[in-house]
């Protein structure tokens, strides 16, 4: 074997290991690479629990109820499921019903979502695609629509 057959196949050997080495990166990483999860994909995926996630959608008008010692519970909804999120801690400012958010947490088992991390929309306008599609499908979003 030449010297300039040995350099080809080392280059060759050397693309191909680097090709798995991505390929178990994406593999792994699939469902960490999502922002959030919507309401949906919860219900769809059938999560195991203890799961770590982030689950976004707009909070439930109707489901917000505060308790003592900073205790939270409201439903995320994304016009089709909904799904119930804990939470003791306090809440940004922006936070109310029907407005955009989003949860860090981890799925209890009795289907219920305990959140570490509540996190608001900045803007009026702001409302994540994955939500606005899901509402476009169930037919609850309004063009022009703000909350």
């Amino acid at each position: 074997m030449t010297r300039k057959q040995r350099r080809l196949v080392l280059i060759g050997g050397s693309v191909g290991v680097l090709a798995i080495a991505v390929a178990l990166v994406l593999v792994s990483l699939k469902d960490s690479i999502v922002f959030f999860n919507s309401p949906t994909d919860v219900a769809e995926k059938h999560l195991a629990p203890g799961t770590r996630m982030r689950i976004g959608g707009l909070v439930k008008p109707g489901s917000l109820e505060r308790s003592d010692n900073l205790r939270i519970r409201f439903a995320v909804t994304d016009g089709n499921h909904d799904v119930t999120v804990r939470y003791q801690g306090i809440v940004p400012d922006l936070f109310r019903e029907g407005q955009g958010v989003v949860a860090e947490g981890k799925l209890e088992p009795d289907g219920i979502f305990t959140a570490d991390t509540v996190l608001a929309k900045h803007d009026e306008r702001y409302m994540p695609r994955e939500v606005v599609d899901a509402l476009k499908k169930s037919g609850r979003w309004q063009e022009g629509e703000t909350k």
